[in-house]
């Protein structure tokens, strides 16, 4: 085998096809997770749900004696899945072998279907199995997915529809601050305040950065239709689920007739292929989401960026932007991922190592092995419910 040519930052870099001798052959030798209940500052409320904390189920895949780390944003019950259910189906299997370990996961929960926290489960399992992958390989996990981007925007999310103006301001503020180019609000619960609400947060980021909103299905067809002009007199871009994800038939009515430069977009609950493959077909984004903590992990999300390749849409992801950084470079229509506040705070409690935006983007680390991402296990502990 010829040597590895050095990647940028001194990290080498496998040769494609080959696999070093130092790996041999690496098998999966267990899987342990651990479930986290991770308070808010204060509740929060979006278009149709209000939540007081967040769940993150973090999954260690050990073999080849390193360890690869995965997770999800999900009830504890996705924890109990994992235990059950995919532990005993790739313990044992190539630890170099991603994908045909997606393929046995995904066989193994045909009685349970992949939706909700099955989905979730083998999300974090994937991703796990990725970033064990690249540190056998001693490689960036962005090396090992081969990129076309070296870096991803991203946009400032929240803007939760029972912050005050204070404390809306106060948050967009933060983003302008750091240098984000875009930033969405959460809006329909009271949609009869939203136009005041859009027209407020105009005024706190100014003329120069692009104004997202976010309805969660909160909308009818008709009262979406109406409120997006009201939105686009402050030059509103995105907006994000004006009906429920499942209105494939609604959201293709609205992109159809919302107000030209107004982006109509969903997908976060794309929980397998078929899904984004329905909204595609429909012609019902703009931009299509996908969560790599929902939709099958990395192994999911790049299945759903063929999709839209091939039906010229650019993709977004939803959440989780630790991991969202480093898939998303291997995306050639990669638009940019989403800065979710909850996310982003729980990303910093949870892990060393984590990304800050720089200039409005998240620049992939090219000099740690995997994607750089290590447990803070003891300040996690106290939180741990499964």
């Amino acid at each position: 085998m010829s040597e590895a040519a050095p990647a940028p930052g001194g990290v080498g870099r496998a040769v494609a096809g080959t696999r070093p001798a130092a790996v041999g052959e690496a098998t999966i030798s267990r899987v342990d997770v651990a479930a986290y209940d991770m308070p808010l500052e204060q509740t929060e409320t979006d278009g149709t749900l209000t939540w007081s904390a967040t769940t993150i189920v973090i999954v260690r895949v050990h073999g080849g004696g390193h360890l690869g780390v995965g997770y999800t944003y999900a009830p504890a019950a996705a924890a109990r899945i994992v235990d059950d259910t995919l532990s005993p189906v790739v313990a044992g299997r190539d630890a170099m072998a991603p994908g045909g370990d997606w393929d046995a996961m995904a066989h193994a929960v045909r009685n349970q279907g992949f939706r909700g926290p099955v989905a979730a489960a083998v999300s974090a399992v994937d991703v796990a199995l990725w970033d064990l992958n690249a540190r056998l390989l001693g490689i960036p996990l962005v090396v090992l997915l081969d990129g076309c981007h070296d870096s991803v925007p991203a946009y400032g999310s929240g803007g939760f529809t029972n912050f005050d103006d204070h404390e809306l301001g106060r948050q967009l503020e933060g983003w302008v601050e750091e240098g984000l180019p875009a930033v969405k609000i959460k809006v329909g619960t009271d949609p009869a305040d939203d136009p005041r609400r859009v027209e407020f947060a105009r005024h706190v980021i100014g003329d120069g950065l692009d104004l997202f909103v976010d309805g969660n299905g909160a909308y009818a067809r008709k009262q979406a239709l109406a409120i997006a002009e009201a939105f686009t007199t402050h030059d509103v871009t995105w907006f994000e689920e004006p009906v429920s994800s499942d209105d494939v038939a609604g959201l293709r009515l609205l992109r159809d007739r919302a107000p030209a430069g107004m982006e109509i977009t969903a997908g976060e609950y794309g929980w397998d292929i078929t899904h984004f493959r329905s909204l595609l077909d429909a012609g019902a984004v703009d931009c299509l989401q996908a969560d790599v903590t929902r939709c099958g992990g990395i192994t999911g999300l790049l299945r759903a960026s063929a999709l839209c390749e091939a039906a010229n849409i650019d993709l977004s992801s939803h959440g989780a932007p630790q991991l969202s950084a480093h898939v998303l470079t291997s995306v050639r229509r990669r638009r940019h991922l989403e800065y979710f506040a909850d996310h982003v705070r729980i990303e910093a409690r949870a892990f060393d190592g984590v990304l800050q935006p720089q200039l409005g983007v998240l620049r992939p680390d090219h000099s740690t092995p995997g994607h750089g991402l290590t447990v803070r296990e003891t300040d996690l502990e106290p939180f741990r419910v499964a």
